[in-house]
């Protein structure tokens, strides 16, 4: 959510760093670009979720 007094700021795509984006699979840590099709398809569908603490 942005405020009020808060500039958007815009890049152009040579200003921008490539990022390498990272998730753990199957108790190892992996970076997304070495997925082949299969597991770039599984990696789409997940969902993020938080568990509530139940009292």
């Amino acid at each position: 959510m942005k405020k009020p007094d808060q500039q958007e700021i815009g890049l152009s795509d040579h200003e921008r760093t490539p990022c390498e984006v990272w998730t753990r699979v199957m108790g190892y840590h992996r970076p997304v670009s070495a997925f082949n099709n299969g597991k770039c398809a599984e990696h789409a569908e997940r969902r993020l979720f938080r568990e509530s603490m139940m009292h």
